[in-house]
């Protein structure tokens, strides 16, 4: 399989006096794969999404997308990039602009992106409202405001964002921590329909390993900025090498027998 990201030997201090976020942290991401990053708070995991956003550099080592680093290189080069590489943010209600209607929220990549400069284009309401339609939302929705919708329909509408620039790899930084348990659900089966249709390359920050499972074909548990055990994720579930991992396959809740 293609490598579509690569870390290699990564590290990176968010200051030089700080503790390293990450210590020589490689591996790779396959196209078309979903990939979970999994650990408790403070291991890194979101760290790495900055720099696979191409928002943090690496202080040693390198992170590369198709042979070079993200979002780097000409202006052209940095506009490819943001539209092929999308991110789903974990609370819904602060990565919507409460002051827009949700057409103007989800026109913005377009604004930003799109080569011609136009946010006023014939088929622009056409784009919008295929984008609902893959999330499974109504195109009256268009016309209404972050507030006037649940959680779940506000991460719905965040991804209808990420989706609207048809970009080839999603970033999702915990999607569903933020929703009750039966819209956390429907949100992971949504995600594994949009994977399997847009042929999307998936990577997604949990802690939770039972969402991974659901989700994510590949995993790689982090803990103290370092990876310790990666794989596919059948692989590792059944039979993790690392005590670490056994506990938090150990920490996943399990509904009682009988």
């Amino acid at each position: 399989m293609t490598a579509l990201f690569t870390l290699d030997a990564v590290s990176h201090r968010y200051r030089r006096s700080a503790p390293a976020a990450l210590q020589d942290v490689s591996f790779e991401i396959a196209t078309g794969r979903s990939l979970g990053l999994v650990g408790e708070s403070g291991s890194g995991k979101t760290t790495i999404l900055g720099l696979l956003l191409g928002l943090l550099r690496p202080t040693a080592g390198q992170v590369l997308f198709e042979g070079r680093a993200p979002a780097s290189g000409a202006r052209a080069s940095v506009r490819a990039f943001r539209r092929a590489v999308q991110p789903v943010y974990q609370d819904p209600f602060a990565s919507l602009d409460p002051r827009q209607r949700v057409d103007s929220i989800l026109a913005e990549p377009l604004r930003w992106l799109d080569d011609e400069g136009s946010g006023d284009r014939p088929d622009r309401r056409t784009q919008l409202v295929s984008a609902l339609q893959d999330v499974e939302l109504d195109a009256d929705a268009l016309l209404r405001y972050p507030h006037e919708f649940s959680g779940g329909q506000r991460q719905r509408i965040a991804i209808a964002r990420a989706l609207i620039t048809r970009p080839r790899v999603l970033l999702a930084d915990e999607p569903v921590s933020a929703l009750d348990l039966s819209t956390r659900l429907e949100v992971v089966r949504l995600l594994a329909r949009l994977q399997a249709e847009h042929g999307m390359t998936l990577v997604m920050v949990s802690h939770d390993l039972s969402i991974v499972a659901e989700l994510c074909t590949d995993v790689v548990v982090l803990r103290g900025g370092r990876v310790v055990e990666s794989g596919s994720t059948a692989t590792v579930l059944a039979g993790p090498q690392d005590e670490y991992t056994r506990t938090l396959i150990d920490a996943v809740p399990r509904l009682p027998q009988g």
